[in-house]
């Protein structure tokens, strides 16, 4: 810590560069100037390109000495959170409201990677198999973006346009995600597909809120990873059950409608067979798990 700058520092070499701001302000006016720059936070993703992909990165602006990127702040209505936050430390704030996140984040990769890669760097690399994003979208979340002076808010539906492809406009950033707090009547469940409990990537993950009136569907927000080229929401299979009672027969004809919403590719971690019925079957098992709680499972791992 005592080595900490104080001031904005750069270091230059074989023809690259590293800028280092401390204040938002400092970030805001580098990458502006630098847009083709590439953003290190936590590094767990980004340093994959250099040790498997032998790039070369010429420009770099590193995150880790901007506190105003990093913490947790919840609100009555909401919680937000830096960018550079790391995962680990937003576990406590976001399982407190909803339980299944916080069993996925204990899910997330491994321990070190949690205590070291970020959630907006989740979000920003647009990988379409993140664990993050799909909880995020069915919650509704939204991010707030910086590019220089000005600030902007986006829902997280319109954020991912294709594969590692957003609305990210060159010099911006995004600064924080702004979550919805839980309340009465809301029911939130999540689940990951892998091969491994720890440090594995999803096959298919899966998140889904639900608002119920009288055994009715007010309102229905599904999502899901590893089913399209970006992490998508569920949008026919939504329109099929709202307004519906919340039955097994609802639930058959909403599984059918994923059909049209998704048509899965085949790759080493799952084949697109394997992959829409997951999906389907995921959405068998919430309901099952909010109408008959005895048969609700849950595998958490022991930090």
């Amino acid at each position: 810590k005592a080595l900490a700058p104080l001031a904005e520092t750069r270091l230059d070499g074989a023809g690259r560069r590293c800028h280092s701001p401390t204040t938002l302000s400092e970030l805001a006016r580098l990458y502006q100037a630098h847009p083709e720059a590439r953003l290190l936070a936590g590094g767990t993703d980004l340093a994959l390109e250099v040790t498997q992909q032998h790039r070369r990165l010429e420009t770099l602006i590193y995150l880790g000495n901007l506190p105003e990127l990093r913490g947790v702040t919840v609100h009555a209505d909401g919680i937000e959170i830096g960018a550079a936050t790391p995962l680990a430390d937003c576990a406590a704030a976001l399982a407190a409201d909803y339980p299944d996140f916080g069993i996925l984040l204990q899910r997330f990769a491994s321990l070190q990677i949690r205590n070291q890669g970020t959630l907006g760097g989740n979000i920003g690399n647009a990988s379409p198999i993140g664990d993050s994003p799909p909880l995020l979208l069915a919650l509704g979340a939204r991010l707030l973006l910086r590019q220089g002076e000005r600030l902007r808010e986006l829902p997280l539906d319109d954020f991912f346009l294709d594969y590692r492809k957003t609305a990210l406009e060159p010099g911006e950033f995004i600064q924080a995600v702004r979550v919805p707090r839980a309340h009465e009547g809301l029911v939130f469940r999540a689940f990951k597909v892998s091969k491994r409990l720890d440090d594995d990537i999803s096959a298919v993950c899966a998140a889904f809120v639900l608002e119920l009136e009288q055994d009715r569907i007010a309102a229905v927000r599904i999502a899901y990873g590893g089913m399209a080229a970006t992490p998508k929401r569920a949008s026919h299979c939504e329109q099929a059950l709202l307004g519906q009672p919340w039955t097994r027969d609802s639930v058959e004809r909403a599984v059918q409608a994923l059909a049209e919403d998704f048509a899965p590719l085949s790759d080493f971690r799952a084949s697109r067979e394997y992959r829409l019925l997951t999906a389907q079957n995921l959405l068998r098992k919430c309901h099952l798990e909010t109408t008959q709680p005895a048969l609700a499972t849950r595998v958490t791992a022991h930090v």
